[in-house]
């Protein structure tokens, strides 16, 4: 992945970051690399990142969460027609995943060895995530006692649909599994309303 011009700032770096960790893992992504991938020398890099890699992950992480806080989980959180939420959640995932040829990144870190270093944030990032659709569910008059794992069985349902529709190399996957779980948490909606 090469840049086109080199990135003058920490927070223009985290994308380019974001694709490198997400090519290469953490592991593999060697300073070389992300001096490749953000056009910034490996002095520029800890100069913004003086943790090193641990911390450009750490920054990567965070924009990460940042995006899906205010994108996912707050509109899933808040709903005022949890299934108007529930299609944007779909629509907004299947986007960011680009239909399943865009690997996880914190399902990555949380599969990988350096997960430990990252495991309160991945476990954070999931909760989170079970947790808001949990609560959109419940808005739409689903028991609790439903919500929660129809929740679960839905963050599954995305993750493996995202390792699925790349082994397979075929987006259509990504569409059909998240489709299923799109119609499934709809149908509780109605199963459930007033």
């Amino acid at each position: 992945m090469n840049a086109k011009r080199a990135l003058t700032d920490r927070a223009s770096a985290v994308p380019a970051l974001a694709e490198a960790f997400r090519e290469h893992g953490f592991e593999g992504a060697s300073l070389a690399i992300l001096s490749q991938a953000t056009g910034l020398g490996k002095g520029s890099l800890y100069n913004f990142f003086p943790g090193g890699k641990e911390e450009m992950m750490g920054a990567v992480l965070a924009d990460i969460d940042d995006w899906f806080c205010a994108t996912i989980f707050a509109p899933l959180e808040r709903p005022r027609d949890p299934e108007a939420a529930i299609r944007s959640m779909i629509g907004e995932v299947t986007a960011y995943f680009r239909s399943g040829g865009r690997v996880c990144l914190v399902g990555w870190v949380g599969l990988g060895s350096s997960g430990n270093a990252f495991v309160n944030r991945v476990r954070g990032y999931f909760a989170h995530w079970i947790s808001s659709l949990a609560s959109c569910l419940e808005a739409g008059n689903v028991p609790p006692s439903q919500a929660q794992p129809l929740a679960e069985e839905t963050v599954c349902g995305i993750q493996g649909a995202i390792i699925l529709s790349r082994a397979l190399g075929e987006e259509a996957a990504f569409a059909r599994i998240v489709g299923r779980h799109e119609a499934m948490l709809l149908d509780a909606l109605v199963r459930h309303s007033r």
